[in-house]
């Protein structure tokens, strides 16, 4: 069980003292509260024997008043330090989780649910920040209680009656050891339900535009239905395990007591010992109860704990499928040149080649531009440029050096990349449009960036400008505002490479001849790629290519193709009817 926490070892070391501070505070209590029952004892022979006078009586009364306030003054140390650190160290396992996510490849998202990643990196996470902080307090408390008090508990009385409170210690162990694993397996299932709960409710309400465009609401909230049911099943089945543990050891403790009471009344009333020493002795059978109650709850939470991190640890050993090589290279100025050399892809999972055989050159300063029908393969050359998937066949170089070979960090910062997927986040326009900077950002390079992507205009309309804050995926703007959004982003970077994937799909054709007439000088210093469905994008490119079922079918220039009448040709054919249908 503890093996799972070997993960945060760096954590412990780092705030050992923390852990060290508080738990001296924490057995110092234990120490005080050792002599509450000594200070009774004292008071009770001395009632009984009649020698308190008034002094006597306030003296035992300012006794436990002290004894009241240092118990007090140290539970807020312990505190502090324990579970203060544990607040600390849920924060540094989610930030090590989150980081980490980012490390992982686009593949890992495409098989993993952000719903149940989610839940690793809330529920778990507090799952695991209570083993560490109320249960480091447990085991610590419970065992140092436990010997402490059964010396005092023998020196007060003697072995015998000591012996006689400890008859049902042996049961508790077994039941603990015996419901422990039953609780780890559970709470196991029960974050899974959880998990699987916070996806449903993710997706449900991310998608909630289509499902009430569709008028599903009902199947939505059927669907919801059945996974929370399940998750309450679940979490009742482990309720009715963990939630045997305190009635158990609570009737242990009460039979404990029941003996006592027979046993130690008797030996009182046969002056064996004093009335005091038998108050004294209920008194440590009384603080006795809490560590044997914390042994329950200490097992819940660290089989809780255990079970939580075996998940999040899951996650931690999860190697990037890209990463950088050995002495990668970091390149710091970028030519531009591109060439896929006999490129063949696989994704992975599937048996069918994505791409086939792809050979092309774009020298610095160059456009290419890549067309072809739905899903022929135009974006995953992107995909493979931008190393978000690794090749295994052929070869891609970047000013004639690998891209295997050159730092993840300054590949992708040297492309400014416009994706299908037009993705804003729930902030300003203008951080939207800065995202690729880390500092503060210069708002006249924002306007610049913005009026190349004709964008501007429709900025400075909203009441707030460039601080207008945009819903959830930037839901507050039309289809083609996030476009041309999204080309501002790419632009702001001033990249070496400028990559434009069927960025243009949702503007009208008159912003869409704007939007490149501003690009003209832009392209013409940049590698550039553009990938479109509409002839009227590509013609003006340096070369053209056709991609069919993964394979480059044509290429050449606009006028080149035309001539050829193949497929570019009957596409070209179709839009200039299409546009004539419209017009008239």
């Amino acid at each position: 069980m503890m093996a799972a926490f070997v993960t945060l070892k760096d954590f412990f070391k780092k705030h050992k003292w923390n852990y060290i501070i508080g738990v001296s505070w924490l057995l110092f209590i234990d120490l005080i509260q050792l002599l509450v029952p000594q200070i009774l004892r004292s008071f009770t022979d001395n009632l009984k024997d009649g020698l308190l006078d008034k002094t006597g009586i306030i003296k035992y009364g300012f006794l436990i008043i002290l004894t009241g306030l240092l118990i007090g003054v140290g539970r807020y140390f312990w505190r502090i330090y324990i579970l203060g650190t544990s607040r600390e160290l849920e924060y540094y396992l989610r930030k090590r989780l989150f980081n980490h996510l980012l490390t992982l490849s686009p593949n890992y998202f495409n098989t993993h649910k952000t719903g149940d990643l989610m839940a690793h990196a809330t529920n778990d996470v507090n799952a695991v920040r209570m083993a560490v902080g109320q249960g480091t307090i447990m085991i610590v408390d419970s065992a140092f209680m436990i010997i402490l008090t059964l010396i005092m508990m023998v020196k007060t009385t003697n072995l015998k009656l000591t012996a006689i409170s400890l008859f049902t210690l042996p049961f508790i162990i077994i039941f603990v050891n015996r419901f422990g694993k039953i609780i780890h397996k559970r709470f196991r299932i029960v974050q899974e339900a959880f998990s699987n709960l916070t996806d449903v409710t993710q997706e449900s309400l991310s998608g909630i535009r289509v499902v009430k465009s569709f008028v599903q609401e009902d199947l939505v909230l059927e669907n919801f239905t059945k996974v929370n049911e399940d998750n309450l099943k679940k979490n009742i089945r482990l309720v009715l395990v963990s939630g045997t543990f305190h009635p158990f050891i609570h009737l242990i403790s009460s039979l404990s007591f029941l003996l006592i009471i027979f046993y130690g009344g008797k030996e009182v009333i046969l002056n064996r010992i004093s009335l005091g020493d038998f108050i004294a002795f209920n008194s440590y059978l009384g603080l006795l109860v809490w560590p044997m109650m914390a042994l329950g709850w200490v097992i819940n939470l660290l089989q809780r704990g255990a079970a939580s991190m075996e998940r999040i640890n899951a996650i931690l050993d999860e190697e990037p499928e890209i990463k950088d090589s050995e002495n990668a290279i970091d390149l710091k100025e970028v030519k531009g040149k591109i060439q896929f050399k006999n490129v063949s892809f696989k994704y992975p999972r599937s048996e069918n080649y994505a791409l086939k055989n792809i050979d092309f050159t774009i020298e610095p300063g160059k456009s290419l531009a890549i067309i072809g029908k739905t899903g022929s393969g135009k974006t995953t050359i992107v995909n493979l440029l931008l190393r978000l998937y690794e090749i295994e066949e052929g070869e891609i170089y970047l000013d004639d050096i690998p891209i295997k070979k050159l730092t993840l960090k300054s590949l992708r910062e040297s492309i400014g990349y416009v994706p299908q997927d037009n993705f804003l986040f729930s902030t300003t326009i203008e951080e939207n449009i800065g995202f690729s900077f880390e500092g503060e950002m210069d708002r006249e390079k924002v306007v610049y960036a913005a009026k190349l992507a004709e964008i501007y205009d429709n900025i400075i309309s909203f009441p707030n400008g460039f601080d207008t804050i945009l819903g959830e995926r930037g839901v507050t703007i039309s289809g083609g505002q996030k476009q041309r959004t999204s080309i501002a982003r790419a632009l702001i970077k001033e990249p070496a490479i400028l990559i434009l994937d069927d960025s243009l799909s949702s503007v009208d054709t008159e912003t869409e001849e704007k939007i490149l007439n501003n690009l003209k000088n832009f392209m013409n210093e940049r590698t550039t790629i553009i990938i479109s469905h509409r002839i009227s994008t590509v013609k003006d490119c340096d070369e053209i290519i056709v991609i069919d079922e993964g394979e480059i079918v044509e290429r050449g220039t606009h006028d080149h193709l035309l001539a050829q009448k193949g497929i570019y040709y009957e596409l070209h054919e179709k839009q200039l009817l299409e546009e004539k249908i419209i017009n008239d």
